[in-house]
Formats: structure tokens, C-alpha cells, sequence
């Protein structure tokens, strides 16, 4: 197989990597796969016979994760875990949970003569990931899929984690990082956002509310995913079901209030996250709700009273920070977030706050859904 047209660059041990792992027959097909930006993906095919199958191959990001070893030790330890509870409880764990392929060695990753590792998952057939919410049903049903990953995992052993990305969601510790990037000003930008440094001085304050909480132990640490968009969910691509969650790299010990909010701000925004007209940007109260409902009854009564009362605020910490992190990004030389044109981070950093000034407007419905008992 001529593996030579992908195989470009950092990849281009694809076929030494490909030859490692524990797969069914002879390769005959291998192209890049998905939409992602952080790993590279490829679908390697190989036939068996008559038999076909498929599979996932990556090449990991060791520049964004800088303990692959930690990393996999997380996802190996998680999808063990899913896989038992999925089969106790009659489910097929094939299907519902990523299934890691062994190398010939016997490892859940392998790494190439150039130093680059590489895992393998199977192929999950029939189902789609969605970048953008196209209805309630969709947006509900990651909701589930994300609320019963956390049901599954509720007494996964935190402590065995390792943390993938050190203070991924400590919304204390980006302001702190927003606030020296103002300080130095090394691109001379901060006479230019005056009023988008003023709108997050404004709510120093709120930076720190579920934190500590946390830290107090008012609220449990819990397994979360980190990265709870849409597209990390898959659907069934006839019953249109949430079947699985996917992409396991950033997780991590935290709260489920973040894992909530990051999909709110994510889904439930009715305009795109760089949007520069901002009158287009609100908090849908209707995907909202259908989310709300989703997680909680995915969660299945695993969330304290505390964390239900708590899931406003994990939307509008997780929008704040992300456009803290945008604009700091801005004021910092565009180093960190890809962009496509100039001012491209500040007009993501203003869409997402334009986006917490809606949902401090709706803030006392949003509470009152967040409160309403679904199960």
C-alpha cells in the first residue's frame, strides 16, 4: 500500500506505525480522518479475507500533551473501567466506549524512530460526529452521552489520573495570566481594548467561585472530560443516539460543573465563536434547557445539590474564561489559537463575552432550569 500521499512531514513514519499494532489482516487503505487540530487522525482500512475493518491511528500531540505516557495511563485506566461497567450492564462495550488496539509488544502506544507516539483505537462504524448543533435532539443527546460518563465514572478512583494539562480549568490561574499579558503589553495592543480588559476587571470577583469550591470540598473532585463539545460525541447515524464519547486526552480530575458549562458555551451560543457582529450573539434559553435536561438525567442523581445549584455559573466561567483566554492570546502576539485573518482572537474574545453579558441577563431563568427537576 502506498502510504507515501499522507505520509508527509512529522508523519512520516505512518507506515512504521501502522505495522505495530495488533490488527486484523493486510493494510490496504490509510487517508487522514476527521477534523481535528490537535493530533493527527488517519482511518486505516485492512482486509481480512473477505473480511473488512477499521481503524483509528493517531500520531499524539506531544507539544500540547507533554506526558503522553500520563496521558494513556489515563485513557487505558478510563475505557478499562467504561468497558466493565458498559458489559455489567448489558451494553456493547465495543461500541459505547473507545476500544484502545495493543501493539505487538503488548503497549497501549507505540513510538517511532523520530520519537513521535502513535496509538490505535477500533473504528466505531454507523455513527457521526456533529461540529455545529443543528437541533435540540442532537444537542440533548451529547448532553446524555456526557451526564452518563460521568454516572459511569462516578466511583473511578480520581487520584489514579494524571493531569494532562495542568490547570486546564482553573479559571483563577488564567486570570492571573490575563493580567500579566495587560502588564506587559509586548505587542503594544492594550490601548486598543480598553473596554474588553474593563469587562473582565469588572468580574475579578466571579473568577474563583467554583474553584474554590473544590478546594474547600463543598463540591467532589470527579473524572470530567475537559473538552465537552459536540463533536466529541458520537450519534448513531440511524437512531440519531448518542453511542459514545470520544476524545479522552484531556481527561482529568474536575468538576462536572465545567464539563457542563463548556458545552453550553460551546452549543447553546446562536451565533459562531469568531461571529464580529455581535448583535447575532445570545444564549439560546431553549438548547439551554434541552442540555440542561440531557446532563442531568444522563447523570442519573450522581450530582450533589451544591453542583445542580452551580451550573450557571460553569456556563458563564467557562465563556469568561475562554475569551480571558482569547484576548490574552490577542495581547500576547496570536501565538497559542490559530487565526485566519488580524484581530481574529479579539473578535473570538468579544463574541464570548458578548455571550456572558446575555446570560447575565437571563441569569434568574437560567437558574431556574438549572433547578428544575427533570428526573
Amino acid at each position: 500500500m502506498d502510504y507515501h500521499k499522507i505520509a508527509v512531514g512529522a508523519c512520516e513514519k505512518i507506515e512504521e506505525a501502522a505495522e505495530q499494532f495488533c490488527v486484523a489482516g493486510k493494510p490496504s487503505e490509510c487517508g487522514r480522518y476527521g477534523n481535528g487540530h490537535i493530533n493527527d487522525t488517519f482511518l486505516l482500512c485492512t482486509k481480512d479475507g473477505e473480511q473488512d475493518h477499521q481503524y483509528i491511528l493517531q500520531r499524539m500531540n506531544t507539544h500540547v500533551f507533554k506526558d503522553p505516557e500520563g496521558l494513556m495511563r489515563n485513557v487505558s485506566g478510563v475505557t478499562t473501567y467504561l468497558r466493565d461497567q458498559i458489559v455489567k450492564a448489558g451494553g456493547d462495550a465495543q461500541r459505547e466506549t473507545l476500544t484502545l488496539v495493543k501493539t505487538k509488544a503488548g503497549k497501549d502506544y507505540y513510538v517511532d524512530s523520530l520519537g513521535s507516539w502513535w496509538r490505535m483505537y477500533l473504528f466505531i462504524t454507523d455513527a457521526t460526529g456533529y461540529d455545529t448543533v443543528e437541533n435540540e435532539e442532537d444537542f440533548y443527546q451529547s448532553a446524555k452521552a456526557f451526564g452518563h460518563f460521568q454516572r459511569l465514572l462516578d466511583q473511578y478512583p480520581v487520584s489514579l489520573l494524571t493531569e494532562t494539562i495542568p490547570d486546564f480549568h482553573n479559571t483563577p490561574k488564567r486570570f492571573e495570566a490575563f493580567c500579566k499579558a495587560v502588564d506587559r503589553d509586548v505587542c503594544g495592543r492594550v490601548g486598543d481594548v480598553g473596554r474588553e480588559i474593563a469587562f473582565v476587571m469588572d468580574r475579578k470577583d466571579e473568577m474563583s467561585i467554583v474553584v474554590d469550591k473544590l478546594n474547600s470540598g463543598e463540591i467532589p473532585y470527579r473524572v470530567t472530560h475537559n473538552d465537552t463539545k459536540l463533536n466529541n460525541v458520537l450519534l448513531d447515524n440511524q437512531s440519531r443516539q448518542a453511542v459514545c464519547v470520544i476524545d479522552l486526552d484531556t481527561v482529568m480530575p474536575g468538576t462536572a460543573i465545567f464539563d457542563f458549562g463548556d458545552s453550553i458555551r460551546f452549543g447553546a451560543n446562536t451565533a459562531e465563536e469568531d461571529e464580529k457582529n455581535l448583535n447575532k450573539v445570545s444564549l439560546s434559553l431553549s438548547l439551554y434547557e434541552a442540555y440542561t435536561k440531557g446532563f442531568l438525567e444522563g447523570c442519573a442523581g450522581r450530582l450533589t445539590d451544591a453542583e445542580i445549584s452551580l451550573l450557571p455559573w460553569g456556563a458563564k466561567l467557562m465563556t469568561l474564561e475562554c475569551g480571558m483566554r482569547f484576548l490574552t492570546d490577542y495581547l500576547e502576539g496570536d501565538k497559542y489559537f490559530r487565526i485566519h485573518r488580524p484581530e481574529h482572537n479579539l473578535d473570538r474574545a468579544r463574541t464570548q463575552f458578548a455571550l456572558v453579558a446575555d446570560m447575565e441577563r437571563k441569569w434568574g431563568e437560567m437558574k431556574r432550569l438549572a433547578e428544575k427537576r427533570y428526573l
